[in-house]
């Protein structure tokens, strides 16, 4: 367990979280019980952190882990999608128990991504190698599929009548996956190879991308079938996460201005607020009520957007 300082506060809505030094925190995920998960990418570990106290429990995940997303299921625990393991891997939130579970032997090297649940318990995945898959915790049976057109999936999400959507970065698309026949409906958005990267679905079952080699947000309503794209402010945006928060409110993190973008999808505006460290370079972000909390894989911080606030400076 690591004791670290306090929450750093850096405005009325920004709060800062060390983690250990050479983390690399990839994915985090906010806990029901108020605690935050992260991945530890280059030090094969998931970290638990109690933003009361500051204080890590730290979770080595075996040799040659390299973990990529971690969610926190139904039952609490944390999964993980561990590219280094090819590997779905569960740690117990009671004991901190490792239990790993591969990916067929004919499916090596699947750079594991990104993982969500359906409304049945199962866990579904992607692979950045051209993969996505099904994983029963309760029979522990796994199907994995190929991706059309190859490498590219990515993030992943469920929406509120249970349909599933993945984003495919490399072939810039969004896919829907039939749950019972594992294939899946490519849908294409307006803009051509715009980099589809993350993905999270609204109330309303809109599911929203976030489009990388565009710099646009990207909304798809499968109720009309319908696309509307926004292009982020600045003159060379890069979306990288996405998180559509209870609220609807759609917020990205832009790497190019190195700072966190809040989308209003009722005026169709935004605003930008700057991150407050350099090279924060947030590669996933994800919230309950009233927080948005983002991983700094650049600097080794965590950190909580208290989105009833607006910071200073922010335009």
């Amino acid at each position: 367990m690591f004791a670290m300082s306090p929450a750093q506060a850096q405005s009325p809505a920004f709060s800062t979280f060390p983690v250990p030094a050479g983390s690399a925190p990839h994915d985090v995920a906010p806990s029901p019980d108020g605690t935050v998960w992260y991945t530890a990418q280059a030090q094969g570990a998931v970290g638990r952190l109690d933003p009361r106290s500051g204080k890590i429990e730290r979770i080595a995940l075996g040799d040659g882990s390299a973990p990529h997303g971690v969610i926190v299921g139904p039952d609490r625990a944390a999964w993980i999608t561990d590219g280094g393991l090819n590997a779905i891997v569960r740690v117990d939130p009671g004991t901190l128990a490792v239990s790993r579970f591969p990916l067929p032997k004919d499916r090596q090297n699947a750079n594991l991504n990104t993982a969500v649940f359906d409304k049945r318990g199962h866990l579904w995945f992607t692979g950045q190698s051209g993969i996505y898959g099904e994983f029963d915790p309760a029979s522990t049976r796994m199907r994995v599929f190929d991706a059309p057109r190859g490498p590219g999936a990515y993030g992943i999400c469920v929406t509120p009548d249970g349909s599933l959507y993945f984003a495919s970065l490399a072939g810039s698309y969004l896919g829907r996956i039939d749950t019972v026949s594992g294939e899946t409906q490519v849908i294409e958005p307006p803009t051509r190879n715009q980099g589809a990267r993350r993905a999270w679905a609204d109330s309303k079952g809109r599911v929203w991308i976030s489009e990388w080699n565009a710099g646009q947000v990207g909304m798809f309503d499968p109720a009309t079938k319908q696309w509307r794209e926004w292009r982020l402010p600045g003159s060379d945006p890069h979306a990288y996460a996405i998180f559509v928060d209870d609220r609807d409110i759609v917020w990205l993190s832009e790497w190019s201005a190195n700072a966190l973008v809040r989308f209003d999808p009722r005026s169709e505006t935004f605003e930008t607020f700057g991150l407050p460290r350099a090279h924060a370079n947030v590669r996933q972000m994800m919230g309950r009520p009233g927080e948005v909390w983002l991983s700094e894989s650049g600097t080794d911080h965590l950190l909580v957007y208290r989105s009833g606030a607006s910071p200073p400076g922010a335009k």
